[in-house]
């Protein structure tokens, strides 16, 4: 009665079970791992001491940015140069601009400052003269299209649509730390700009994400079971109607 089960296309339909289950649940083990990853990172990172309340100290000292470093407070001297500004920013709810200003340093390379938020309309202030030393929170460099951040391919001269390394570099004419700090006590009518926290630490959607996709990965290594055993039950009671001739010509 079961000998369809040897037959080749019922070969091909086991063959395709044993091997689709076993990738479902490790795709789904996979998954979940990633959901505790963030899980742990979120809670290691509240339970690490507040890196704005620690001691400032130099920025290269800092480098790269990392989860550990993110926050900190950092200090560099130099001198300010080119400015620009990063458009579409929100502070408080209002759409505004960061003021950035490239502080070259002693060590030849320049320190991307955001010395504070701009509203809509104003003109950006000029930065300091002179040598000047700044403190500020330590972020890592943003990349394209994460948390909303947009390349800004086509905006006006003097403009950035991210604060990258990467972009800098085509705009002036000498190396750009891969970091950036924002001031915090802002002037000249600049309001300062809070840290934001650093990537992957928390419970973001991503992190829901990631669970999502483990309970749709045990789905389907379900549904394979399922299907696996309607065709089987309806080829089972096939070949007993064949038995008790009851089969029909449709």
């Amino acid at each position: 009665m079961y000998r369809f089960l040897v037959t080749p296309r019922w070969w091909g339909i086991n063959v395709f079970v044993v091997l689709a289950i076993p990738f479902c649940i490790l795709m789904g083990t996979w998954q979940l791992g990633r959901f505790e990853d963030r899980v742990d990172s979120h809670k290691a990172a509240e339970e690490r001491p507040d890196p704005g309340k620690r001691a400032a100290v130099a920025v290269e000292t800092l480098l790269p940015v990392d989860q550990e470093t993110s926050g900190r407070h950092a200090t560099a001297s130099g001198r300010y140069g080119d400015q620009f500004l990063v458009p579409d920013r929100e502070l408080d709810g209002k759409n505004g601009s960061y003021v950035l200003t490239m502080l070259r340093t002693d060590g030849g390379q320049a320190l991307p400052v955001v010395r504070g938020w701009l509203a809509p309309g104003k003109k950006a202030p000029a930065p300091p003269t002179g040598e000047v030393t700044v403190t500020g929170s330590l972020q890592a460099s943003e990349s394209t299209g994460s948390d909303g951040v947009r390349a800004g391919g086509g905006l006006p001269q003097g403009q950035l649509g991210m604060i990258s390394a990467a972009s800098l570099v085509n705009l002036v004419p000498y190396g750009v730390y891969d970091a950036w700090i924002t001031v915090s006590e802002a002037s000249d009518g600049l309001r300062a700009v809070p840290a934001a926290a650093p990537q992957n630490t928390g419970l973001d959607l991503k992190a829901f994400q990631n669970l999502g996709y483990t309970g749709e990965w045990f789905v389907f290594a379900g549904f394979v079971v399922f299907m696996w055993f309607r065709l089987y039950r309806r080829e089972a009671e096939a070949v007993k109607d064949r038995a008790l001739g009851l089969e029909t010509a449709a």
